[in-house]
């Protein structure tokens, strides 16, 4: 019997992109990854590249950063409204947040990835986070110029726990170390969610920039304890 006709396959939709996200936590697929369907959608519908996503995220995530920096001294000292930087850093920076995440769900739903992309989103998320580590910095120095250089080290030092668990994330290596999906333990980890980060760090630029050197001290402790932890995971599963 002749084989029966099947029509064109239905175009996806934004559940279809979002439905291939690699997670990020709590506030991440929530809001960023949700945000990033919509622009792999479009995306999509336009005949974008991912790689065009990814461009798009550097440019938006480091010429913020760029702002951030260059502002810190003008509204440390007043004659820049904090609320207005914040606002627009924390929109800005989650919009290039999403479009990282689309450009991967782009990827998967198109058949398009491949090794040279995959590298070329790596990199960005190198680029963009380390802007970002540069601006909480500045701003935490001109608001208080006492800040000691060490702390400002430290912070920038350990961010690179996030840099290698991005990158292992990405490349399907990074296992939790609390495996559990529950939600009091997910709230707990959205001091790892890099979406949630981005929130915090937000917030505190518009409402209260003078505390930024306590996300510095915050994100330092944290990262410097889930190294520890993680080192030790990995050496009791080694020993095994």
């Amino acid at each position: 019997m002749p084989e029966p006709e099947t029509g064109p396959a239905a175009p996806p939709t934004a559940a279809d992109f979002l439905a291939v996200n690699r997670g990020g936590g709590l506030f991440t697929e929530t809001f960023d990854q949700r945000l990033g369907a919509v622009f792999a959608l479009t995306a999509y519908r336009l005949g974008l590249p991912p790689t065009a996503l990814t461009a798009a995220n550097l440019v938006l995530g480091v010429a913020t950063s760029v702002a951030v920096v260059l502002t810190a001294g003008p509204v440390a000292a007043g004659h820049l409204p904090a609320w207005l930087v914040g606002v627009l850093a924390f929109l800005i920076w989650h919009v290039a947040y999403a479009l990282d995440c689309a450009d991967g769900q782009l990827a998967r739903v198109a058949g398009s990835g491949s090794a040279a992309g995959a590298r070329v989103d790596v990199l960005v998320d190198v680029a963009v986070q380390i802007s970002l580590v540069a601006a909480v910095g500045a701003v935490a120095v001109a608001q208080r110029p006492s800040t000691p250089v060490w702390l400002v080290a430290v912070f920038a030092s350990s961010w690179m726990v996030n840099l290698v668990t991005s990158v292992m994330a990405k490349e399907g290596t990074n296992e939790s170390l609390v495996t559990s999906s529950s939600l009091p333990v997910r709230i707990v980890k959205l001091i790892r969610d890099y979406g949630a980060m981005l929130l915090l760090i937000g917030l505190v630029l518009a409402a209260w920039p003078a505390g930024m050197i306590w996300v510095m001290v915050l994100f330092a402790l944290v990262n410097c304890l889930f190294l520890a932890a993680s080192i030790a995971a990995a050496g009791r599963a080694s020993l095994r």
